[in-house]
């Protein structure tokens, strides 16, 4: 995976992340680096669009809310992050980890925040999914005789 395909994997898995997740994992981190703000946190909306079965002609479905952010560490590195919602914390913990992934700390950063981050959205993914699996029915024909 080439940096850019790795860097949208990582803001993904912040976005998606919950603030609470999030908020833990970086307290185990231990870091407390020096910023400051390129764009304070900022609450706004964004359209969403949508296609009728996945492959009709784009439509405007609405809007949601996100707050984004952006910083620069001590060091000149640069994170940005937005977020669903209106947490100004959240998009503040996901743009710092942007920007420390692109540092030293990048391994750290990974096995504190970023991997568990991961598992807990993968058995999130599991447990949706054996939940559902649950409530399939198997349709079957049996072969009745000639009358």
């Amino acid at each position: 995976m080439n940096g850019i395909d790795a860097r949208k994997t990582w803001m993904g898995l912040l976005a998606r992340a919950p603030q609470v997740a999030l908020e833990q994992a970086w307290a185990a981190l231990g870091l407390d680096p020096g910023y400051s703000w390129l764009r304070a946190p900022g609450v706004g909306t964004v359209m969403v669009r949508g296609r009728a079965g996945g492959t009709g002609a784009p439509f405007n479905l609405g809007e949601i809310t996100v707050t984004r952010a952006s910083l620069r560490l001590a060091c000149g590195t640069v994170g940005h992050a937005y977020v669903q919602g209106r947490s100004t914390a959240h998009s503040t913990r996901a743009a710092l980890v942007d920007a420390l992934m692109q540092t030293d700390a990048a391994e750290r950063v990974r096995a504190l925040v970023l991997d568990p981050l991961a598992q807990a959205e993968a058995a999130a993914r599991t447990g949706r999914a054996a939940k559902a699996a649950a409530t399939k029915v198997d349709f079957f024909t049996l072969v009745r005789g000639e009358n």
